[in-house]
């Protein structure tokens, strides 16, 4: 069924992932809660709502002090008016007077390209935390980006991460109108 297939595209990912670069990305968080750090957590889209909920888990199950700029609606959208969305990142690392005790953790599923104008408020808060010392971790997608370029321990996943959500969503409604479930369904417009 569509479960099997999707489960089993799923683990062929997970063994792709480079094990060493996930054990080199823990050993550099307890570093940097040694050093007494901060992390700083950067994404947009359901990345956004993915560093939302690791702040969540690196502070209570970790005791990392933890932070990304989506937990405040209010400053993002101002600065987002105010500077422009191309900043709005740099310009929050540099107001939490970010430095080299502390480190940044990207997540993205399509990767930062500048010049094609794609999560360039991403590259510039990258580009802000490599000038301020900070080590610079990811978890993206694709061929990595501009986070695997410039990162110090990036985890790439060597897949597009925009179909996990899909597939998931798709793999349950195959196999419930298989099972033979009517699904509701509307027209979008």
């Amino acid at each position: 069924m569509h479960s099997k297939q999707f489960f089993d595209e799923v683990s062929k990912v997970a063994q792709s992932i480079d094990l060493k670069a996930i054990k080199a990305l823990a050993n550099e968080l307890v570093a940097l809660t040694e050093r007494g750090g901060r992390l700083f957590l950067l994404g947009v889209g359901g990345s956004a709502a993915n560093c939302s909920h690791a702040v969540n888990d690196f502070r209570k199950l970790c005791e990392i002090e933890a932070y990304t700029p989506v937990h405040n609606v209010s400053e993002l959208t101002a600065r987002t008016n105010d500077e422009g969305w191309d900043t709005v990142f740099s310009s929050w690392l540099r107001t939490s007077k970010a430095g080299s005790n502390d480190a940044i953790l990207v997540f993205s599923v399509g990767g930062e390209n500048a010049e094609k104008n794609v999560s360039a408020n991403i590259v510039a808060g990258l580009k802000e935390a490599k000038q301020r010392g900070l080590k610079v971790f990811g978890v993206v997608a694709r061929d990595g980006g501009y986070t695997k370029q410039v990162g110090d321990w990036v985890v790439v996943v060597p897949k597009d991460l925009d179909r996990y959500s899909l597939e998931t969503v798709e793999m349950f409604y195959k196999d419930a109108k298989a099972a033979g479930y009517r699904i509701a369904t509307r027209a979008v417009a």
